[in-house]
């Protein structure tokens, strides 16, 4: 498996079911061979007697086929064909390698053993019992003595490397898969951890069970040129109108970096997103200093640019969020490219911009030496100066050529005597603002389109309705759209609820208060919304036309994304306050694994809070109480280490009714980082939630959500489920804390507040989902469009003769009834694929050509664009794929022509 089939895989749920698999794989077989033994290869090698007996690649093929219809997948036709030609070893290595690419989309790459190998059954009823026998054992216990709990003579001994004196009478090694008084993992080979049972017989008892097929299958293909798959990839990527998130930053660069230098053409003229500049920037910059001075020029239009490009060459973070890991030296090219391209931009702007981020700037003009080359360039050499508050003593060279700058832009630069003082744009806002005078703060934010739709709500409270609609109406055409969407749904949104105010980058804590802010007027609320509504339908009219438009009423509890760049990386991407359904089956089961690097011992806690319906405090089910409400709740066990191979897991299963009949309605789960280590230093990381499989610890087909752990976080807040519902609400929240013992007992206070205040801010608000700005697309490009409601029904709706695409968007977006219904999907002509045609008689309409669902179960024509959370069976061949980003990304300004970066002063 190439890196490019590896990155395919990764972004799988983003891009398309069907995954495009680079053949032949490599040598190395990798971690997946633990999980890759299909009973037919090892029958064969079990009668031939010995390991060393070449495989049957038919056999082989036909295992490799049943342990991925396991996982949900079937081969395509040329890929089938592709592994045929594979001889048995090679057959061997690209089956492992495709099963553990595909099992670490579920989390089932790796071995996962909790603390009680027999968990749930073995879990300890009395926890408080439990933790004192370990601590009369830790505490007491000497020796070449009797047990102290026990008595038991010559049962005692120590188990490495930990060296804790453990009695094998009173611990069982069979089910215990660590220390039982530390909880930590001890080496494989020692004695006391005894084998529960023999892995090939149990591989081979599985495979003889009859295991229920998926009810859904997802379609892999062969991928017969890499290169122009990589490209696309790629032009997918940089075209993003929103911030990239973690795990597309890292295919950015490794489809740049191993493509290089052909990927250098790849690149488009315009990089929307000024994060992902940096990223392909700093690519270019390191293997082409020289070479790369043209996309300097053509991707830098400010000197914020330039100091994300110097935070992606230091390998931190572009978008900032979190402190420069380290400062390093750059090589002299690469220092007076970057100073040259400073040079060129007006002195206004680049004063402005160094000041926004003083004390960053103040670090790299350590390592750029402006003042070097001051008569070089000497308009960078002049904002340093006033950024660094240089004296400018009289008589000296640099401070009369200094001087002579500052004096031709008075309108931004002052000299006092000593020192050159700043006058900012923002400063002019903020005056203006301070002052009452908000006409005039209209008048300069109309020259940042950007920063205007930021102030809008401040605005709407001062500024006359007509006029301020107006301005909107002028700017929005240069503004991206979640930018549009976020100020949408806040000016929607009426005061009174609680104001959330995320982290950035999980380094600081969450903070919430009560809005008590004045409300803002109706008249204000129609006029602005409508001339934002009305930019949106301008953009998707401007989109092709489409015949028929299909949308799923479901799309309603998804919201818009507005900003991913912290989202974690997940099996399905919902976006932030988001809401599904709850696994139907009658118990969950919650999984965390995690591996430590070797300098470092990092113990990471799944733990899960219970609250009533006043959000006071229920109960909890976590390492210090590992059953709640008889088996409401089950934890699997306290792991306090996690060395490599291994690693840790931890699990808890919960049960709805039971926990809902102990008077609790919101389960919140939580990883805590319990002795204060950072996500971002685990060699990995994962959580999620699965269908408690009947038999099996860890099912992947029945893992319904999977998350990495990353950044410099130490808690992970997932999602907050409403047991009365049976739905739970997204929140993908990585949160810092000062300190170690982290734990529930700590922090279940901070997390009601937040919880409720997630609650309110995203379920209260009237903040913009999937489904409106389908219907926005659906209204401005369809002649006809149906929707499928939640209870089962289609409806149909046609615009009128006189009815404008903002009036039948109306009637979409409010849901109001349909020119027609038809009872089923069948009659509607909606069934699915695999069902045939609608039965005669019945309405057999033109295939969708745009399409915003949840599931893929629906026909759509060649080259339709379309958006599912589910995309399953659709194939990526002839339709172009969305995810939730892309869907928005289409009503990006792509026709207006790009705007200077900043308006004259």
């Amino acid at each position: 498996m190439t890196w490019l089939a590896e990155t395919l895989l990764r972004r799988r749920r983003m891009t398309s079911p069907s995954l495009l698999l680079d053949l032949p794989p490599p040598d190395s077989p990798g971690p997946a061979a633990r999980w890759w033994k299909p009973t037919a290869v090892v029958a064969s090698r079990r009668r031939k007697g010995g390991a060393g007996a070449a495989p049957d690649p038919a056999a082989g093929l036909l295992a490799l086929e049943a342990d991925l219809l396991r996982l949900g997948y079937l081969l395509s036709a040329p890929l089938r064909r592709s592994l045929g030609e594979l001889d048995g070893a090679g057959l061997a290595r690209a089956g492992r390698a495709l099963l553990e690419a595909l099992l670490a989309e579920y989390g089932g790459h790796v071995d996962h053993v909790p603390l009680f190998r027999d968990f749930p059954q073995s879990v300890p009823a009395d926890t408080f019992e439990f933790y004192v026998r370990r601590v009369f054992a830790l505490l007491l216990q000497e020796p070449r003595q009797p047990c102290v709990l026990c008595g038991t003579v010559d049962a005692v001994h120590p188990v490495s490397p930990c060296a804790h004196l453990v009695c094998r009478a009173c611990w069982d090694g069979a089910d215990f898969s660590a220390c039982p008084l530390c909880h930590r993992r001890i080496d494989l080979d020692d004695p006391f951890l005894r084998p529960a049972d023999d892995p090939v017989a149990e591989a081979v008892a599985k495979n003889a069970r009859r295991e229920p097929l998926p009810d859904r299958a997802v379609l892999l293909w062969s991928c017969e040129d890499p290169a122009e798959v990589a490209r696309e990839m790629l032009r997918e990527l940089l075209d993003r109108q929103t911030p990239a998130r973690a795990e597309d930053r890292a295919a950015i660069e490794a489809l740049l970096g191993d493509f290089w230098p052909r990927s250098a053409g790849w690149l488009p003229e315009r990089i929307p997103v000024r994060e992902t500049r940096a990223l392909v920037l700093a690519a270019a910059l390191s293997r082409d200093a020289r070479g790369a001075r043209d996309l300097l020029e053509r991707h830098t239009d400010t000197a914020t640019d330039v100091l994300r490009l110097l935070y992606a060459l230091m390998g931190g973070d572009p978008g900032m969020r979190a402190p420069l890991p380290r400062r390093t030296s750059l090589p002299r090219p690469v220092r007076r490219a970057l100073l040259e391209r400073m040079d060129r931009m007006p002195v206004p702007h680049l004063v402005e911009d160094l000041l926004r981020h003083p004390e960053a700037w103040k670090r790299m003009a350590e390592v750029l030496h402006p003042f070097e080359h001051h008569r070089r360039h000497p308009d960078a050499a002049l904002a340093f100066a006033v950024l660094r508050g240089t004296r400018l003593d009289a008589g000296t060279p640099q401070a009369g050529e200094l001087l002579a700058r500052a004096a031709a832009h008075p309108e931004v630069v002052r000299f006092d005597g000593v020192r050159l003082r700043p006058l900012t744009f923002a400063g002019r806002v903020e005056a203006a603002l301070r002052d009452g005078d908000h006409a005039r703060a209209l008048d300069l934010l109309g020259g940042r389109p950007g920063e205007l739709a930021r102030r809008l709500v401040h605005l709407a409270r001062h500024i006359p309705a007509g006029r301020l609609a107006a301005a909107v109406a002028e700017t929005a055409p240069r503004v991206s759209p979640g930018v549009l969407i976020a100020a949408l749904g806040q000016l929607r949104t009426p005061p009174g609820g609680t104001r959330v105010f995320l982290p950035r980058g999980g380094t600081v804590r969450i903070w919430t208060e009560p809005d008590v802010r004045p409300p803002v007027p109706a008249p204000a609320v129609s006029a602005v919304a409508s001339a934002i509504i009305g930019e949106m339908l301008r953009r998707a009219a401007a989109l092709p036309p489409v015949e028929r438009a299909v949308l799923d009423e479901e799309l309603t509890d998804l919201l818009a994304p507005v900003a991913e760049r912290s989202a974690s990386s997940s099996l399905v991407r919902l976006p932030r306050g988001s809401v599904r359904p709850l696994p139907s089956g009658g118990r969950i089961r919650l999984f965390l694994h995690w591996a430590q690097p070797e300098d470092r011992r990092v113990d990471l806690d799944l733990s899960v809070a219970l609250f009533d319906e006043r959000w006071e405090f229920t109960g909890l089910c976590d390492y210090t109480n590992l059953i709640l409400g008889g088996d409401a709740a089950v934890h699997s066990g306290d792991l306090t280490s996690a060395p490599e191979p291994l690693g840790a897991s931890e699990f808890v299963d919960l049960d709805v009714r039971a926990m809902r009949a102990i008077g609790g309605r919101y389960a919140v789960p939580v990883v805590f980082s319990y002795n204060d280590v950072p996500f971002d230093r685990l060699v990995r990381g994962f959580a999620g939630f699965m269908d408690a499989p009947p038999g099996d610890l860890f099912d992947p087909l029945a893992v319904r959500q999977r998350f990495d752990l990353t950044g410099p976080a130490k808690i992970m807040v997932p999602l907050v489920a409403d047991l009365w519902s049976r739905t739970m609400r997204w929140a993908d929240l990585n949160l810092s804390t000062d300190g170690g013992f982290n734990d529930l007992d700590e922090h279940h206070g901070q997390l009601a507040r937040l919880s409720s205040a997630l609650e309110d801010a995203f379920g209260l608000g009237d903040r913009v989902t999937l489904w409106e700005a389908a219907c926005w697309h659906a209204a401005a490009r369809a002649a006809e469009v149906v929707v499928r409601h939640r209870d089962g029904t289609v409806g149909h709706y046609r615009r009128g003769p006189d009815e404008t695409a903002a009036g039948l968007a109306a009637r979409l977006t409010a849901r109001t009834l349909p020119d027609r219904t038809w009872a089923t999907r069948e009659e509607a002509g909606l069934a699915p694929p695999d069902r045939g045609a609608a039965p005669a008689g019945r309405h057999t309409p033109p295939e969708a050509g745009f399409a915003a669902v949840i599931e893929d179960d629906l026909g759509v024509a060649g080259g339709a664009q379309v958006y599912a959370l589910h995309p399953g069976r659709l194939d990526p061949a002839g339709i172009e794929t969305l995810d939730a980003s892309g869907l928005v990304d289409l009503l990006s300004p792509a026709t207006v022509p790009v705007p200077a970066a900043y308006p004259p002063p």
